[in-house]
């Protein structure tokens, strides 16, 4: 960004400089595609931030899903493994501009947008004892085809800004896809975990995973088959406890958002 490159200059140099690129090449946003103002940073404007929705509250204190008062008891909390201990998400999808930030990120060509996303999803609070042994961030790989025509593994990204705010190493080394799957987009949930059973494997040997709790990074989750069997196949390989973290969370069949 301008103002990245400008950083050498003195304050009122900096500023006259800035607003002269920003006149000569306007920033837009990479979501709205309106024009942003010059003390704007990042590649989402303020509106569409705050056009974002949150994701609701009150949370499960476990699983981090919208409290449903309908129910005794969460359903969500239901879809996870017992090896899972916690899970955290910032927004709501889809609904408000949320979805199109991670659209930016993930199929437009933005990768620099996890910075701003991992700002937002660093705030996230986790039981006492996930934040004291979080180990490592560990993002959900994608298959090799996929990452070469994006030419970046956008759970990569966010796990990589994440770990700079939390003071956490991110490892892309400890987990790999096994196979390809099919787009989960479409499917019901019961595809949606036929489609990636197996399709992960631990990289790392037993020694490496043994008594680790890991936190799985991804960007968005909706039946969590996707991060069960990453964390399934981590657990295999000698993990202790997993937790995970998401910017953003659908809906689960029924709730009423």
């Amino acid at each position: 960004m301008a103002g990245d490159a400008l950083s050498g200059f003195g304050p009122a140099l900096r500023r006259g400089a800035i607003g002269l690129l920003d006149l000569l090449l306007p920033r837009v946003c990479v979501v709205c595609r309106r024009g942003m103002h010059a003390a704007e940073q990042g590649l989402v404007c303020g509106r569409c931030w705050l056009r974002a929705e949150p994701l609701p509250e009150p949370r499960c204190q476990r699983c981090g899903h919208p409290v449903d008062v309908r129910r005794t008891a969460c359903a969500w909390c239901a879809m996870l493994p017992p090896f899972v201990r916690a899970v955290r998400s910032a927004y709501a999808m889809p609904g408000g501009t949320a979805e199109s930030i991670v659209h930016a990120l993930k199929y437009d060509g933005w990768p620099a947008v996890a910075t701003a996303m991992a700002r937002r999803m660093a705030p996230l609070r986790f039981p006492a004892d996930v934040e004291r042994e979080r180990a490592a961030l560990v993002p959900v790989p994608l298959a090799r085809t996929r990452r070469r025509e994006r030419g970046y593994n956008q759970s990569a990204e966010l796990a990589r800004a994440l770990a700079a705010r939390w003071h956490v190493p991110m490892r892309e080394d400890l987990l790999e896809r096994a196979r390809s799957t099919t787009t989960q987009t479409r499917l019901t949930p019961g595809e949606r975990r036929r489609n990636v059973s197996g399709a992960f494997r631990a990289r790392a040997d037993r020694a490496t995973l043994r008594g680790l709790h890991l936190v799985l990074v991804d960007d968005v989750v909706t039946t969590s088959a996707t991060l069960n069997a990453c964390a399934a196949a981590l657990h295999a390989g000698g993990a202790r406890i997993l937790s995970y973290v998401t910017f953003g969370r659908a809906p689960a069949l029924g709730d009423r958002w």
